[in-house]
C-alpha cells in the first residue's frame, strides 16, 4: 500500500527487546560455541562485514545511584553471580521477568473456544535476517538473558535473567555479538570494534533505572546495524536535537518515561494483534494530550480519522539511513559491489541486495492496532504478487481504525515453492548459509531445526512488512500543513485508502460501527 498519511499515535510498536539483533544480524560466521555457565568459549576471529555500524558514542562512567548497591563487590566469576546476587534483594522480579514477552519473545491470542495462540519473535517470520531457529546465538545476542544456543533453552531459570544489559550505568557492559547472551571472557575483536571482558563488579555497583542507551543496544541496531530495521529508532535518538524529537531532543524523555512497565513487562510491541485499548501492547499518544485543542478547529475534526503520528512525523530516518530493500536471492554469488549516496552498502555475498533510505515519507495504511502476521509453516495465500508478512486489519469502515505511517521494508527471500511456505533458512554456524553459500543446504537444516517439511523446490518470493513509525516527532511548526495531503500534490493516495477521491472534495468516510 503506498499511502501518505496521517493517524492517530498508535504505540503498538516500539520496544520489543528481540526485534534487533545487537551488532548485525548475520555480520561474520562464527562458529557457533556450546555455551557453559561460566560463559562462552573462544571463537574463531571473524572476517570483516561488508555492511558498516554506526556506533552509539560511549558515557563516562557514573558513580553509584544507589547506596546499596556500592556494596555489590563480588566476587563474580559468571554473570549469573550478579544475577543471584540482584536476586537477594529483588526476589519478586525474577518471577516477574520470566513471564514478560522480552524474556520470552513469544506472547498469546485469546480465540474462540477458550484457546490460545503463541506467538511474537521466535516464530514470526520477518524480510531481514528471517527467522530465530537455527540461528539462535546470533540473534539471542540480544535476548535478557544467558546462553539461548539453542531450543533447549531454559525459560524457567531465573538464574540467567541479564539484569545488567537493561540496568548498567557505566555505558561499559557489552554482549558478545556471537555469544548467545553472554559477553565475551576475553579481549576479542568483532567487526572492527573491540568487546572486553565485563568489570561485574564496578558494574554492579552502578546499575540504576534504565537508560535509552540500555534499550538501544538492541533496538536501535535491529536487523543488522543501527537505524536498519525501524527506521524511527537509531542513535540519533541518544541525544537528539528537539527538531529530531520534541519528547527525547526538547523534552529529554527516556524510551521508559513512555514505555512503562508493570512488573517488568513494558508496554508497546510490534506484535500486538490485540484492539486498541484492549491490551497493555498499545497505548496512544492521546493518554497524555488529553485534552489536546489545535488553533484551527478543522484539525481537531482529523483526530477520529488520522493519528497523531501522521502529521506529526512527515519523515523518518531523518539522520541515519535505514533499510529500504533486501534482496536474499543475490546472495551466495560473486558481484560487484559499492555504495550509494549515503555511503551504504548495495550489496554483499552473505547478506544480497540492498536499498536504502534517509528522509524518508512514510506510506499510510488504516490500523486499529490488529495484524495477521505470519508464522512459521503457514501456508502462504496470495491475493497478488507480494506476499504481506503483517497484514494491518484496519478499515476506512471500521471506526476504531485511523490513518497510521509506517514503513514498509520490501525484499526477496526463499521460499518452498511446492509445499508453499516461507523457508526457514540456516543462516549462522559452521554449518549455515554464512559459511557454506549454499541455499539448499541452508533450507535443508533450516527447515529440519524448525520442525518443518521440505520439498526441495527452492523459489524467491517478493515480500512486505509493515513497521509503525512512532518516534522521532517533529516540533508543531514542521507539522503537516493541509496541502502536504490534500489537493494534487498531496501525499495520500486517498483511493488506495478507500475514498473516493480527496475527502475535502468528496467527503468524509462512513463507518460501520
Amino acid at each position: 500500500m503506498k499511502h501518505r498519511e496521517s493517524i492517530v499515535c498508535f504505540e503498538f510498536a516500539a520496544v520489543f527487546f528481540a526485534a534487533a539483533l545487537m551488532a548485525s544480524c548475520g555480520g561474520s560466521d562464527v562458529t557457533e560455541q556450546p555455551q557453559k555457565e561460566e560463559q562462552p568459549q573462544k571463537e574463531e576471529q571473524p572476517q570483516k562485514e561488508e555492511q558498516p555500524q554506526v556506533e552509539a558514542p560511549v558515557v563516562p562512567p557514573k558513580v553509584s545511584l544507589i547506596e546499596e548497591h556500592e556494596g555489590n563487590t563480588g566476587p563474580f566469576k559468571t554473570p549469573q553471580d550478579v544475577t543471584r546476587s540482584c536476586l537477594e534483594c529483588h526476589e519478586d522480579v525474577g518471577d516477574d521477568v520470566v513471564m514478560t514477552r522480552h524474556w520470552r519473545w513469544l506472547t498469546e491470542k485469546k480465540l474462540p473456544g477458550g484457546k490460545t495462540e503463541r506467538y511474537g519473535k521466535t516464530n514470526i517470520l520477518n524480510n531481514y535476517c528471517i527467522a530465530v531457529e537455527g540461528n539462535w546465538p546470533r540473534c539471542t545476542s540480544c535476548h535478557i538473558g544467558y546462553g539461548w544456543k539453542d531450543a533447549s533453552f531454559d525459560f524457567t531459570n531465573k538464574e540467567n535473567i541479564d539484569c545488567l544489559v537493561c540496568h548498567d550505568r557505566t555505558g561499559t557492559y557489552k554482549k558478545f555479538p556471537t555469544g548467545a547472551g553472554y559477553p565475551t571472557v576475553e579481549e576479542k575483536v568483532f567487526m572492527g570494534k573491540k568487546f572486553l571482558p565485563p568489570d561485574y563488579a564496578k558494574i554492579a555497583q552502578n546499575v540504576g533505572k534504565t537508560t535509552s542507551r540500555n534499550c538501544g543496544t538492541c533496538h536501535f541496531n535491529g536487523g543488522g546495524g543501527d537505524g536498519v530495521k525501524h527506521g524511527d529508532l537509531d542513535s540519533s535518538l541518544l541525544k537528539p536535537s528537539e527538531d529530531l524529537d520534541v519528547h527525547m531532543g526538547g523534552n529529554e524523555f527516556t524510551c521508559a518515561d513512555c514505555h512503562t512497565a508493570q512488573k517488568h513487562e513494558i508496554r508497546g510491541s510490534l506484535y500486538a494483534t490485540a484492539p486498541m485499548g484492549e491490551s497493555d501492547s498499545h497505548f496512544t499518544c492521546l493518554e497524555c494530550h488529553k485534552d489536546v485543542e489545535h488553533k484551527n478547529k478543522k484539525i481537531d475534526l482529523h483526530l477520529a480519522a488520522v493519528a497523531c503520528e501522521t502529521c506529526h512525523i512527515p519523515s523518518f530516518a531523518r539522520e541515519i539511513p535505514t533499510k529500504t530493500w533486501w534482496d536474499w536471492s543475490t546472495s551466495g554469488k560473486d558481484l560487484e559491489s559499492g555504495k550509494d549516496k549515503f555511503g551504504m552498502p548495495l550489496w554483499s555475498k552473505k547478506k544480497g541486495s540492498f536499498k536504502w533510505g534517509k528522509e524518508i515519507v512514510p506510506e499510510y495504511a488504516w490500523s486499529n492496532g490488529t495484524q495477521e502476521v505470519y508464522t512459521r509453516g503457514k501456508k502462504i495465500e496470495l491475493t497478488g504478487d507480494v506476499l504481506v508478512l503483517n497484514k494491518q486489519l484496519g478499515s476506512i469502515a471500521d471506526s476504531g481504525s485511523r490513518i497510521a505511517p509506517f514503513k514498509v521494508m520490501r525484499g526477496k527471500q526463499p521460499y518452498d515453492v511446492e509445499l508453499k511456505q516461507l523457508i526457514v533458512p540456516k543462516l549462522f554456524g559452521e554449518d549455515g548459509f554464512w559459511k557454506t553459500f549454499d541455499w539448499e543446504k541452508s533450507a535443508v537444516l533450516g527447515m529440519k531445526t524448525a520442525g518443518l517439511k521440505y520439498s526441495g523446490s527452492l523459489g524467491w518470493i517478493e515480500t512486505e512488512m509493515y513497521w509503525p513509525i512512532h518516534h522521532q516527532v517533529a516540533p508543531k511548526s514542521s507539522a503537516l500543513k493541509c496541502g502536504d495531503c490534500h489537493f494534487r500534490k498531496g501525499r495520500m493516495d486517498w483511493k488506495e485508502l478507500g475514498y473516493e477521491g480527496d475527502p475535502m472534495k468528496t467527503g468524509v468516510r462512513k463507518t460501520g460501527k
